[in-house]
């Protein structure tokens, strides 16, 4: 089965510092599956959240399949991420620290073909955290100009 689909959320390295990362199962209906395996999803502006010790992600926008008839999906409804109850624990202890969140990373799909969704635990950044991290990415930009002459 083909497993290059690999959506991901650029933003959180330019928004955050992660500090750790974890995969998950993602429940899905059989349209969303079908639209994510064509590559039609976005985690842009997607988060984590915690709702009677369960974890969700929203925000997480799948395209309706073009196929799907009366029984396609609602694009940015709330699905439920599945982990262990240790790995949950865990989560909810780090996320009521202040400023610490989780947020999607990368949805793909694995060799058993099913969806996965990498999610990070994270801390978000300042702006001069941010100036930081452009003058880090220019420089190595300019090393690896060097390296290539």
């Amino acid at each position: 089965m083909k497993t290059n689909i690999r959506i991901k959320n650029k933003r959180v390295s330019w928004e955050y510092f992660v500090i750790d990362k974890l995969v998950a199962g993602i429940v899905l209906t059989g349209t969303e599956i079908k639209s994510i395996r064509s590559g039609k999803a976005n985690l842009a502006d997607s988060f984590c959240v915690f709702e009677e010790g369960e974890m969700f992600v929203r925000n997480m926008h799948i395209a309706e399949y073009t196929y799907g008839t009366y029984n396609n999906h609602v694009t940015k409804r709330d699905r439920k991420l599945l982990l262990t109850a240790r790995e949950l624990k865990k989560l909810n202890l780090k996320v009521r620290e202040k400023g610490m969140t989780v947020v999607p990373l990368t949805l793909f799909i694995n060799n058993r073909g099913l969806a996965k969704l990498e999610i990070a635990l994270v801390k978000g950044k300042h702006f001069y955290d941010k100036r930081e991290s452009l003058k880090e990415k220019d420089h190595k930009r300019e090393i690896d100009r060097h390296m290539k002459r």
